[in-house]
């Protein structure tokens, strides 16, 4: 059997060898930095509340900084869970009759008005957007899924309507309620129930 038939080298070999030689130079710092410390007395030991102080406050670090983890990502990922929540309650509700699709519209459109009044812009948002997509619905211009991202509402409306700014201004503005930091303004309220308007009360 002839020597080029044996494989030279790996990526697993060259991973360990690397492994290995980062292992050697930690192992090789720590021993110079242990020279530089001053030598202690032979019968010197730390106090036993001391030493119980510092664990408290390592174990008190520790959970802190667990909690402030998941808190970052609670902030991250929240949209995207009421987002989850929200298309299983769609899911389980979708085979409800018209007249009922009217009330939903109506008491949408309420609501957003009583959050608009308590200053409350971004739920007030919230509501035009999703009477929109109920009008949408109910319209046949393009049916509710769960699954649908605003952004492929945003493309099936540029192919079955004429007039797509209106709609742009509540899905862009739904978008940044979700998806952002920005706060939403009683500006953007404004321009949402004007958009609103301009699409279904012509």
């Amino acid at each position: 059997m002839s020597t080029d038939a044996f494989e030279q080298t790996n990526w697993v070999w060259k991973f360990s060898l690397l492994q290995q030689q980062i292992g050697e130079w930690l192992e090789y710092q720590f021993s110079q930095f242990q020279k530089t410390l001053p030598e202690l007395a032979p019968g010197w030991s730390i106090s036993p509340w001391l030493s119980d102080l510092l664990t408290i406050l390592f174990w008190l670090g520790l959970g802190l900084f667990v909690v402030w983890i998941g808190w970052r990502l609670w902030q991250e990922f929240n949209p995207y869970i009421y987002g989850w929540l929200n298309a299983i309650n769609n899911s389980s509700g979708s085979r409800t009759k018209a007249d009922s699709r009217e009330i939903s519209i109506a008491l949408l459109l309420n609501q957003a008005q009583e959050f608009y009044q308590q200053h409350n812009y971004t739920e007030a948002c919230r509501c035009l957007y999703l009477a929109m997509l109920q009008q949408l619905h109910e319209k046949a211009i393009t049916p509710q899924q769960p699954s649908r991202t605003d952004g492929e509402y945003l493309q099936l409306l540029k192919s079955s309507v004429t007039l797509i700014q209106p709609y742009q201004t509540l899905i862009t503005t739904h978008e940044q309620l979700c998806f952002s930091d920005n706060e939403i303004l009683a500006e953007n309220y404004q321009q949402c129930w004007q958009a609103y308007q301009q699409i279904f009360q012509r």
